[in-house]
C-alpha cells in the first residue's frame, strides 16, 4: 500500500475585522438581558483600548449605541457612579422606555444636559468598570480587554499628556482599589485581545 505523504501548509490568517464580525454575530443572537436590550460590557484596565474596541464592535453591530462610563464618572466620584447608571439608565431600558443621563464634563467639572438614550436591540456599555457585581445581573455578555495593566496605564499616560499626570496618580491607585475588590475579568465571557491589525476574541474565564 503506497505511504501517503502529507503536504505540509501554512494557515492563511483571516481578514481584519473577522473576528469582530463574528462576535457581533453570536452577540445578536443572545435573549435580551435589560428588558428589551442585550447589553453589552467591555471592561479592563484603563488604557487598554476599550473606548476604539466598543465603537467598532458597535459598526460591526449595525450602529448600536455606546454609553462610555466616563459620562457617569467624576473627579470626586471615579467608581461611585453605580446609582446614576442605575437610575439613570438601566432602569427606564429594563421597562423598554428611553434612558436620559447627564454626561459630566471633565474640563468644565460639571454635569451637561440630558442625553437621550433609547433602547436598542444591542448597546454597548464601556469603561472600567463595566463588569461590576451590580451591573453584571444586567450585562446579556461581558467582554475583558487583554492588556497588563502597567502596560495599559503607560498608554493611557501617553494619550492624555502631561496636563493630566496629577490625575493619574490618583486614577492609578483608584483602580487598583476597585479592582480588588470588585474584580471583572474573573466573570468575562470572552476576552479580547488587539493584534497588529485587528482584534481576536477568546473564551473567557
Amino acid at each position: 500500500m503506497p505511504t501517503r505523504t502529507a503536504a505540509a501548509t501554512t494557515a492563511t490568517p483571516p481578514p481584519p475585522g473577522t473576528a469582530i464580525r463574528q462576535l457581533a454575530s453570536r452577540l445578536r443572537r443572545l435573549p435580551p438581558s435589560c428588558g428589551p436590550v442585550r447589553l453589552i460590557g467591555v471592561d479592563g484596565h484603563a488604557g487598554s483600548g476599550k473606548s476604539t474596541f466598543a465603537e467598532r464592535l458597535a459598526e460591526a453591530l449595525g450602529g448600536s449605541p455606546v454609553l462610555h462610563l466616563d459620562d457617569l464618572a467624576t473627579h470626586d466620584e471615579l467608581f461611585a457612579w453605580t446609582g446614576r447608571l442605575l437610575t439613570q439608565v438601566i432602569e427606564p431600558l429594563g421597562h423598554g422606555e428611553t434612558a436620559h443621563y447627564t454626561p459630566y464634563d471633565w474640563r468644565t467639572r460639571s454635569f451637561g444636559p440630558l442625553r437621550p438614550l433609547p433602547p436598542a436591540s444591542v448597546m454597548v456599555i464601556e469603561g472600567v468598570g463595566a463588569g461590576r457585581r451590580a451591573l453584571r445581573p444586567y450585562l446579556a455578555q461581558l467582554l475583558w480587554m487583554e492588556l497588563p495593566r502597567e502596560e495599559a496605564w503607560a498608554r493611557g499616560r501617553s494619550r492624555d499628556g502631561e496636563e493630566q499626570r496629577e490625575f493619574w496618580e490618583g486614577w492609578v491607585e483608584a483602580e487598583e482599589r476597585h479592582f480588588a475588590e470588585d474584580p471583572s475579568r474573573p466573570y468575562a465571557h470572552g476576552v479580547v485581545r488587539q493584534l497588529p491589525e485587528g482584534y481576536e476574541v477568546l473564551p473567557g474565564a
